[in-house]
């Protein structure tokens, strides 16, 4: 299969999507699900039919690993 590309329709995906406890009650959230390719799907919660950016594991360890490091508190 070919792999998943980025802004396909979060909804048509065959995926488990997973919020973080963390989320508020008002949905400001972000939604990850593993894909059958091993790549790794976000989407918005509020827009669930909306488009999903999709990344390999490697990007996503990288991205935990700098905001566990504290490199995006300037974000917040």
């Amino acid at each position: 299969m070919p792999p998943v590309q980025n802004g396909v329709r979060a909804s048509s995906l065959d995926a488990r999507w997973v919020k973080s406890r963390h989320s508020n009650a008002e949905g400001n959230c972000v939604e990850v699900a593993t894909l059958f390719d091993g790549g790794v799907a976000l989407r918005n919660s509020r827009d669930p039919d909306g488009p999903a950016l999709v990344y390999t594991p490697a990007e996503v360890a990288a991205f935990l690993a700098g905001a566990k490091d504290g490199e995006f508190d300037h974000l917040l």
